[in-house]
């Protein structure tokens, strides 16, 4: 990660500016919320994921910054109404913003952060751009409200919960990859590619998300373990810990999603590791990464190439 902010520092300065200069609202509240949120500290992968791809397909102009922007507004919203359809008190090891503001706050801001998206990319004149855009936005609310339905469902198979996965999170990234391919004038299988690159490499982003939530150090997730549990969600450790420990495990593992009953946590955390579910996600994540790179391997070798190939590994092996 260390190197990926170094090679994008320049890109990624003008992409905060365009953030504060749109960020901007006569309403003191938006203004508050939406700083508050901007600044917690995220990894900004999305974003990254629109200058590298624009770069790796020979972009020269600088509309990458204003639609990496327009990224991370959407991602941004994502997370306001997340927060608050969870009931989340801590993101990033800070309070939340509808903790700290409210939920009716949370919500309108989000409202806010969408709309800004949209005015930025009309003002791109860019057909496709927009299409993509709208397209991503609207599978996202899909995966949002199947997450919602499979809550405290313990019969949820991998292929649904994969679904969940691929609407609510790697939509976002691999629209973010087509803007840049977008932006350099590519051909139709390059666009598909680089598509491609961005949905396997958000589906080991949040395989491992759903991995740190059973295994994290809090301090580095800025996150309580067990919130996935609390909430009810069925992720692939505990499919694989029902589906793979004995009958009195995985009917343990079935109270426990269903009732959302946190003080389980440890056992629940004891029959992943007797199951080996947090080794067999972490190796789904690493396939995902894989058929990413491999994806992109007739890309030009550049320093963005490796970029994406570095962080394909990141994602697929971080512990944070």
């Amino acid at each position: 990660m260390d190197s990926l902010k170094e090679l994008l520092a320049p890109d990624m300065a003008a992409v905060d500016a365009v953030i504060r200069a749109r960020l901007h609202s006569e309403v003191v509240l938006v203004n508050q919320v939406g700083e508050y949120i901007v600044n917690s500290g995220g990894k900004r992968l999305r974003p990254a994921l629109v200058l590298m791809s624009a770069q790796a397909f020979g972009y020269q102009g600088s509309q990458h910054h204003n639609l990496a922007a327009v990224v991370e507004f959407i991602h941004t919203a994502t997370l306001l109404h997340d927060d608050v359809v969870d009931e989340s008190e801590l993101r990033r090891g800070r309070e939340t913003a509808n903790a700290l503001f409210g939920n009716a706050a949370s919500v309108l801001v989000g409202d806010f952060l969408y709309s800004r998206a949209f005015q930025m990319m009309v003002e791109t004149g860019e057909m496709r751009v927009m299409e993509v855009l709208a397209d991503a936005t609207n599978v996202i609310a899909e995966g949002e409200v199947l997450q919602l339905l499979n809550c405290h469902d313990a019969d949820v198979d991998v292929a649904n919960y994969m679904r969940v996965i691929h609407c609510k999170t790697a939509k976002l990234f691999e629209a973010a990859m087509r803007l840049g391919a977008i932006l350099g004038k590519v051909s139709a299988e390059e666009e598909a590619a680089a598509a491609k690159y961005g949905m396997h490499l958000g589906t080991a982003f949040q395989l491992i998300d759903d991995v740190l939530d059973y295994s994290a150090d809090e301090a580095q997730t800025g996150k309580h373990l067990g919130d996935d549990l609390a909430e009810g969600k069925p992720t692939l450790p505990l499919i694989h810990a029902m589906q793979h420990g004995t009958p009195e495990q995985a009917a343990l593992v079935r109270a426990a999603i269903e009732e959302g009953d946190v003080a389980r946590l440890p056992e629940v955390q004891a029959i992943i590791e007797a199951t080996g579910a947090l080794d067999f996600t972490r190796q789904q994540a690493l396939r995902e990464a894989e058929a990413g790179c491999a994806a992109i391997s007739a890309l030009a070798d550049t320093q963005f190439k490796r970029a994406l190939l570095e962080l394909a590994h990141f994602a697929a092996t971080r512990q944070f």
